[in-house]
């Protein structure tokens, strides 16, 4: 799953390559069986998949359904992995708050917009700056020395909050505030242009009405798994389903779906195949029920 014009889409990969997107809609039925083995996706150029030559099966766990060399190629053209440093193109840095207490800093490249911001499930934001790349680089470390605030924080703990979050009248509080620290510090870059805070809210965007408990994630499918649900919210790449009977809040890490040949089921088949899905259980959740 990923983010195209403000909503959630799937993405679909054929066996050449190309690639087609259905969106995902707040309150409809999802229901699927993977039908085979998981198989390495290969490498994204130019907007679509270069098919992997070997077509290489991949772990059942993990989020990265790709074989060790095509992960390798897609790593060394990475702008995390800091081995672009030419790149001319702009790039924004931002402030992303996921809860109270979990704000981290980061950069994206201005042409994606807000893109990343809800990749990474990012509840509220705002930019700090815009300029050349290392520019955005030197402003990330300093921020987040300055802040006290790392650049990554691991999905589970995104996750974890999301169904006990503050009014949205409150959720931009910490953003504003550290904003105003890095507004006043005088070591910035000279390249980078300081934008001004302006917190924008996704609240609405990943339907955060519809989510008021996690209590079981998707930790990793198999052949003949079914997953199937009414979709509640999607943030970042979580699916967050209501199963059959609204008895189970269940989430669907999108990244464990990579890679699977995935079949249409009738709808409402979710009750029985559901319990071949191999589930982590959400501590505390009604007394270890799950």
């Amino acid at each position: 799953m990923r983010w195209r014009g403000g909503g959630p889409v799937f993405g679909w990969v054929g066996d050449g390559g190309g690639e087609r997107e259905s969106g995902v809609r707040f309150g409809e039925s999802v229901a699927f069986r993977v039908g085979g083995e998981r198989r390495c996706l290969g490498v994204w150029r130019g907007g679509r998949w270069t098919v992997c030559p070997g077509r290489d099966t991949v772990p059942v766990r993990g989020t990265r359904a790709q074989c060790a060399e095509c992960a390798g190629i897609d790593r060394a053209r990475s702008v995390a992995a800091d081995t672009i440093a030419d790149d001319p193109r702009p790039y924004h840095v931002y402030l992303a708050w996921f809860g109270d207490g979990l704000v981290k800093v980061g950069i994206t490249g201005t042409r994606r917009g807000s893109d990343r911001l809800l990749e990474q499930g990012a509840v509220a934001f705002t930019w700090l700056g815009r300029g050349p790349l290392m520019a955005a680089r030197r402003a990330e470390e300093l921020l987040r020395v300055a802040l006290g605030v790392p650049d990554r924080i691991p999905y589970e703990r995104k996750r974890a909050v999301r169904g006990a979050l503050p009014a949205v009248e409150e959720r931009g509080a910490e953003l504003v505030r550290a904003h105003g620290v890095a507004a006043v510090l005088d070591q910035w870059p000279e390249s980078l242009e300081r934008l001004p805070c302006r917190v924008v809210d996704h609240g609405e965007v990943f339907g955060l009405a519809g989510i008021d408990r996690v209590e079981a994630v998707v930790s990793e499918l198999g052949e003949g798994a079914v997953v199937a649900g009414r979709v509640a919210a999607a943030a970042g790449p979580d699916l967050h389903l209501v199963e059959a009977g609204g008895e189970r809040r269940l989430v669907v890490d999108t990244r464990v779906l990579a890679g699977w040949p995935l079949e249409r089921v009738p709808e409402g088949a979710g009750g029985a195949g559901a319990a071949r899905l191999a589930v982590r259980e959400v501590p505390g959740v009604q007394g270890g029920l799950f």
